[in-house]
């Protein structure tokens, strides 16, 4: 079996890798980054994510894994691109178009192509018809289906095999032969059902949990008000056996919860009331916390007759990854050194990655040490190991970094 797939990053690297090592298939990585082509056929993991580097380089000694910027003939072929915005949170398919049309040259009869890449419902179907508009002679002769990724960033080697997943394909023979293909490597339940459900399920998932996080958020805003301890709070009510209320943070980020309800609320905006409003408390969030900083500075400032040192701990969207993208951490952070950094020291950690374009980025120890504010954005582990009271410091935690109940 040799599979082709199209996107190296999060999840299309390690689901590649996976497949080589654990399935056995022979695998060709396709991406558009010279970087990332270069340092996937030199062993070198370009991400961080536990577990998958010495995989990844068994997978390209053993010869089972290699890497081009161009498709080439396989078996199968697996699309793993992003899917970001366009305008009003329109969902934007380009990328994942892009790369069908990049793998059409190379399908044959019996090929299975399958879309992982979250996506708006019918997009599957739009793909079949791109293929069959420049290939018409391969209608009936392939099979097509849709298989979202589930996976928690920091455990993907272990949930890419062990997580049950949903298969959806255009007919009964491609949902057939998408199964064959993953029960190579993943030993949880394969559930067959249709493309648009497939599609509609990943969507589902993620806007579920951000329903969830928005409650958290929105309760931690009312503590605020109200003088409470949130954390002390949600542990005494999570004690009810049938409540389980998640934890707040300074927003919600990832290229999934952040993003995906928007594939709903885009296509169904008279429908999808309470996703369309959790997205806006838990955007919301990211504001309320950057104005609480805000904050903490004017207080500062009118109470010593100068202004302080800042301290913000963590640019990633959740602890102990080095995943930025859609962070809020990322927004409060430009929010508040574009509107003081002028003006005052912002010290800025992030523990998992070497640099930033933005931001000079400072050891988690020596932040803490010299700021007289200090913010935690995200709940890395190394935190956890600073003082969780300092004289003279005034600490703002969102991630629950200082809390005894958590």
């Amino acid at each position: 079996m040799k599979a082709c797939f199209v996107g190296l990053g999060y999840i299309g690297l390690p689901t590649a890798i996976i497949a080589a090592t654990e399935g056995g298939v022979d695998i060709k990585g396709v991406d558009l980054n010279p970087h990332v082509v270069e340092s996937v056929n030199a062993g070198r993991l370009h991400i961080v994510e536990p577990g998958m580097a010495d995989r990844l380089r068994q997978a390209v000694d053993s010869g089972k894994l290699s890497a081009s910027g161009a498709p080439s003939a396989a078996d199968a072929f697996f699309i793993v691109v992003p899917t970001p915005f366009k305008g009003n949170h329109q969902p934007d398919v380009s990328y994942v178009e892009a790369a069908t049309r990049s793998v059409i040259p190379h399908l044959q009869p019996g090929n299975l192509f399958v879309i992982e890449s979250t996506s708006p419902v019918g997009t599957t179907e739009a793909m079949a018809e791109i293929i069959f508009a420049e290939r018409p002679e391969l209608r009936g002769k392939i099979h097509i289906a849709y298989c979202p990724e589930r996976v928690l960033p920091g455990n993907v080697a272990y949930e890419l095999v062990h997580n049950d997943r949903v298969i959806g394909g255009l007919d009964e023979a491609s949902s057939q032969a998408a199964v064959d293909f993953y029960s190579r490597f993943v030993k949880g339940t394969l559930h067959r059902t249709n493309a648009r459900t497939a599609e509609m399920c990943k969507l589902t998932e993620n806007s579920s949990r951000d329903v969830q996080i928005a409650f958290a958020n929105e309760l931690s805003m009312i503590c605020d008000s109200a003088g409470i301890d949130v954390w002390e709070l949600i542990s005494l009510a999570n004690r009810h056996p049938r409540v389980n209320i998640l934890r707040p943070g300074c927003g919600v980020g990832g290229h999934c919860i952040a993003v995906d309800p928007y594939f709903i609320t885009a296509c169904y905006p008279d429908d999808s009331k309470i996703i369309a409003t959790a997205r806006e408390v838990n955007n919301n969030k990211a504001r309320w916390s950057a104005d609480r900083v805000a904050r903490a500075i004017l207080d500062y400032s009118l109470e010593h007759g100068k202004y302080p040192t800042v301290a913000l701990m963590g640019l990633a969207f959740k602890p102990d990854i080095d995943d930025l993208r859609e962070s809020p951490a990322v927004e409060i952070a430009r929010e508040i050194t574009g509107k003081y950094g002028k003006k005052l020291t912002i010290l800025v950690s992030e523990p998992n990655i070497s640099s930033h374009p933005e931001f000079h980025l400072t050891p988690a120890r020596e932040a803490f040490d010299r700021a007289d504010i200090v913010v935690y954005l995200t709940g890395h582990t190394p935190y956890k190991e600073l003082p969780r009271r300092a004289e003279g410091k005034e600490i703002l935690d969102f991630c629950g970094i200082t809390s005894q109940y958590v």
